[in-house]
């Protein structure tokens, strides 16, 4: 259903640039840094994502933040612009939206591996938590460009930790709004709205973005129905680039061995059905490489 090329990372690889932002704007309790980011527009894919430094010259804060990559515009002056969206709740991430139009920050993109795409015009569910949705609106596009059906069901916990309910309606076919405490939308989980949604327009692939549990129960619906599912995982990442191996998950080979992946390089996209989200967080004991249980010693 899905074809392969969509899935690899970009043929040209990641680039290191320095990026200029151009503008910083709310968006509910969010913000969206919009930067001129020469060549990376070009090579960045749906499901791609963005590490950028944080804390300036000399910093203590020595990791990258990773951010998924909400928008690109490959016209222009300025090499194409890119636009990542910010939930500042930590000290890099404060110190990145307290930036200002022209100056310059450093991005490493477009990172990981992007979502697939249809072959074939299929009718596609996107759902996203939070502002962890920020990458479902550009794939939104390309689904649509090929001619697919695209719900957009977007949910939080209340509503200003929305994002993207105004665009949404212009990209979609249909937007669906869920809040947990019912200040917009259905109120309940986006998992109160799903099933009906499959039923209504008989979903072929969903595509989830947003906390894990919300993709393990994105995950579980897809497989009990027998369709697809890829869901953009959200494991902390320090480097963003396969090195620190923190970002490692078990997954399900398609020769049906488990392997702790990097969610950086391996993903962050990955077939639902692959993840196994109730060892998240644990090396299982059958997994390849997991540490063999020494017998206790004898009295």
């Amino acid at each position: 259903m899905t074809s392969n090329t969509d899935r690899e990372r970009s043929k040209a690889g990641a680039l290191q640039v320095k990026g200029e932002i151009l503008t910083i704007r709310r968006a509910g309790d969010y913000y969206v840094i919009v930067f001129a980011a020469p060549g990376v527009a070009q090579r960045t894919r749906p499901g791609h994502f963005a590490a950028v430094a944080v804390g300036g010259q000399p910093t203590a804060m020595l990791l990258r933040r990773s951010f998924s990559i909400h928008q690109v515009d490959t016209a222009g002056a300025l090499g194409g612009t890119v636009e990542i969206v910010v939930d500042a709740h930590g000290a890099g991430t404060k110190w990145l939206v307290e930036r200002k139009p022209g100056d310059s920050i450093d991005v490493i993109a477009p990172l990981g591996r992007p979502f697939s795409l249809p072959k074939d015009p299929v009718s596609t569910i996107l759902v996203g938590g939070g502002y962890g949705s920020a990458p479902l609106f550009m794939l939104a596009d390309r689904l649509r460009e090929r001619g697919c059906r695209v719900d957009l069901v977007l949910g939080a916990a209340t509503a200003s930790k929305l994002f993207g309910v105004v665009d949404g309606r212009r990209r979609a076919s249909a937007l669906h709004v869920t809040t947990d405490d019912g200040s917009m939308g259905t109120k309940g989980r986006v998992t109160a709205v799903l099933d009906r949604i499959l039923d209504d327009y008989d979903g072929q692939v969903i595509y989830g973005c947003g906390p894990m549990p919300m993709l393990s129960a994105i995950a579980e619906i897809a497989q009990n129905r027998g369709i697809a599912s890829q869901t953009a995982v959200e494991e902390a990442m320090a480097c963003g680039v396969g090195v620190c191996m923190t970002c490692v998950l078990p997954v399900r080979g398609t020769d049906g061995i488990t392997r702790m992946v990097r969610s950086c390089t391996d993903g962050p996209v990955f077939f639902g059905e692959d993840v196994r989200w109730s060892d998240v967080g644990t090396v299982p004991t059958d997994c390849l490489g997991a540490p063999i249980a020494q017998p206790e010693s004898s009295k």
